[in-house]
């Protein structure tokens, strides 16, 4: 699978984890060249509280396009220490 945004790879990977009908890639996979902080949280009921990475790519921002649960609860441990993402970034095989 890769995650692409601006016709750059953000991220590759053979091994993903789908929930919700994302697909989390391993964090390693994520290219942090392409990364810079957020600052933006959100919680879910099930998964825990979500932390953000905004992408910066050929000169144009995605805010907090890449999502991720540091500290999931039990029920996600599936996807600790992965990412997903959403506003545009397309995932593909």
């Amino acid at each position: 699978m890769k995650a692409i945004w601006n016709g750059v790879v953000i991220a590759e990977s053979d091994d993903t984890v789908v929930v919700e009908g994302n697909h989390y890639f391993p964090m390693a996979a994520l290219k942090r060249e392409y990364t810079t902080f957020s600052n933006h949280r959100t919680s879910c009921p099930w998964k825990g509280q979500a932390s953000y990475f905004s992408l910066l790519v050929n000169g144009d921002m995605n805010p907090d396009a890449v999502w991720y649960y540091p500290a999931p609860y039990e029920a996600a441990a599936e996807i600790k220490d992965r990412v997903a993402f959403w506003k545009g970034v397309q995932v593909t095989e």
